[in-house]
């Protein structure tokens, strides 16, 4: 057996994409970073091992910007028929792309090493190379869904149904228990030019009427998410136990929907079956402060609000495939947006450990809303820009000062409710052609500046002056109502590529007092957000727009320099 040794800043446990967005931002702000993944893809529930699309905030113009809209866009680029193999790449390549990261895939932690109420290190173990890595860290942040760091630490956390009583909740029972939203195994079908037969396995159930399958949306358009099992067991260690079961499920549904009743899908075919289940709920870490109900209601106006959810509190029955009172799910309102606060992702007893995703300190109704990925995504970009802020400062991570990581956030494109991001000094000094540019609001109609053709945006200062930065936010219609990857595959198939409301081709021109000129030109943007570093000496900064990707007009937020 081989061992391997890290030192590192973060480490981060769990590569969905709450870790992998907690990883890039803090690597990108400078710290040294280990993500340990025990799968070989990176994704989690996204992933193309398991497949459900990316769902997040409801609500006009409350998409999740930042690294999670950055990773959506270059899957439309890269991958405009939305293969899943190349989902995972596109992962992959996010991942790799981070200097000041290093990724551990198929490995998974084992036991970690305590002083006191502090992590030292991890150790995980790499099967298909037959190595333990052991992870020394300053922090440790899990983004395991599982948060498998709680039983090796000994850290505080919760798990199942808190009663009504506990936190003066209406949605929990009157008594609590351990009960909870179970796991899926999805399947995805293909359509084809032809009549197509299945054979259902042996120990595959029956369902020979539509009576079998109450309250089961099951047409073609469908992504089965209620197959679902789990949450009247252990939605840990009874994890194959419930991938046995769902399988059995998914191949009866199938089964159904093929040979017993007319469902539009005689020229389907079964394309793809999932055998790792995907979880929605499990063990949730008992942090600084824990989010209940009534805050989300309260649309959780937090201090040091880092994050947003808005997401309706969609809480799943616990007998899942097997509750026949009505819906499997009930969709409790949630305010589009709320807010989700810094302190519920730092450990309430383990002084070096904060998490991100699903397993941050929510009761069971709160996770009802913020556990959806797109929100997991955010709130791991603004605890991997936290601990990076806490470490560059020599601080610990609760002492963080929040306006700044705020407007560190807001500057990486990540929206927060409710907050203005600053304008830097630079553009406010300089005269400006559109002031909407420099307003300090990245989305909303009002906040976009429009253009045809032959229009530019200016900025002049009364003399030479240096320019280190160009920051850019383009329109990426941020109320788009397609996935980022699809649930089934009809025979002509829609090629979702970028936003045509995004700019795709421009420059930028700087021009000094003398006349002389210096331009950076781009070709083939894709990307919402986009920074350019210069080394200018100019009076006067252009930006000249020359086509989108198919829009008529030229769309931007933000147009600023520094």
């Amino acid at each position: 057996m081989k061992n391997q040794s890290y030192q590192a800043d973060l480490c981060v446990v769990g590569g969905g994409m709450s870790g992998l967005c907690c990883a890039i931002a803090a690597a990108r702000h400078g710290i040294k970073v280990v993500l340990v993944q025990d799968r070989p893809v990176l994704g989690g529930n996204a992933s193309g091992e398991i497949r459900m699309w990316i769902c997040g905030a409801h609500g006009k113009d409350n998409r999740e910007g930042g690294i999670i809209e950055e990773i959506f866009l270059e899957n439309f680029y890269q991958n405009p028929s939305l293969k899943y193999p190349i989902w995972d790449s596109v992962l992959y390549e996010k991942a790799m792309a981070e200097k000041n990261l290093t990724l551990l895939l198929n490995t998974s932690c084992l036991d970690a090493t305590m002083d006191g109420n502090r992590i030292v290190s991890i150790k995980a173990w790499q099967s298909n190379a037959e190595t333990f890595h052991t992870v020394s860290a300053t922090y440790f942040a899990d983004c395991s869904g599982d948060s498998i760091l709680a039983p090796l630490t000994g850290a505080n956390y919760m798990y199942g149904r808190e009663a009504k009583s506990d936190f003066g909740e209406t949605i929990p029972p009157d008594t609590a228990d351990q009960k909870t939203m179970g796991m899926s195994c999805l399947f995805q079908i293909r359509e084809t030019d032809h009549k197509v037969k299945f054979t259902p396995p042996t120990w595959a159930y029956k369902y020979e009427s539509d009576a079998d399958l109450p309250y089961k949306d099951h047409d073609k358009e469908n992504n089965f998410w209620w197959i679902e099992l789990g949450g009247e067991w252990d939605c840990i260690h009874d994890t194959d136990r419930c991938r046995d079961e769902l399988l059995k499920i998914c191949y009866g549904v199938w089964d159904h929907m093929k040979n017993h009743g007319d469902h539009g899908v005689d020229n389907w075919e079964l394309d793809w079956i999932g055998f790792l289940p995907g979880k929605r709920e499990s063990r949730r870490y008992v942090g600084k402060y824990t989010v209940t109900q009534n805050d989300v209601e309260a649309e959780g106006r937090f201090d040091d609000i880092v994050a947003y959810a808005g997401w309706s509190m969609d809480d799943h029955f616990p007998e899942g495939f097997y509750y026949t009172k009505g819906h499997p799910t009930i969709y409790h309102p949630a305010p589009q947006p709320w807010g989700l606060p810094l302190r519920c992702m730092i450990s309430d007893n383990i002084q070096n450990l904060v998490f991100a995703g699903r397993n941050i300190s929510v009761t069971h109704a709160a996770l009802s809303s913020s556990r959806v990925m797109a929100t997991c995504a955010i709130l791991g970009q603004a605890l991997g820009t936290a601990v990076a802020q806490a470490i560059c400062h020599g601080c610990a991570v609760e002492e963080v000062d929040i306006p700044t990581l705020q407007q560190t956030l807001m500057a990486d494109d990540c929206y927060i409710p409710w907050h203005t991001r600053k304008v830097p000094c630079l553009t406010q000094k300089a005269r400006c052609s559109a002031e909407v540019v420099r307003n300090g609001f990245d989305r909303g109609e009002e906040n976009c500046w429009t253009g045809v053709c032959g229009d530019v945006i200016e900025y002049k200062f009364d003399s030479d002056t240096d320019v280190r930065e160009i920051r850019l936010v383009f329109d990426s219609d941020l109320n788009r109502n397609y996935q980022n990857m699809p649930c089934n595959y009809p025979l002509v198939q829609t090629k979702f590529k970028l936003p045509k409301t995004l700019v795709c081709e421009y420059r930028i021109e700087g021009i000094s007092e003398n006349g002389s000129t210096v331009v950076l030109q781009v070709h083939d943007n894709h990307q919402r957000f986009v920074r350019h570093t210069v080394d200018w000496r100019v009076k006067t900064v252009r930006f000249v727009p020359i086509s989108t990707h198919g829009c008529e007009k030229f769309r931007v937020f933000d147009f600023e320099i520094g």
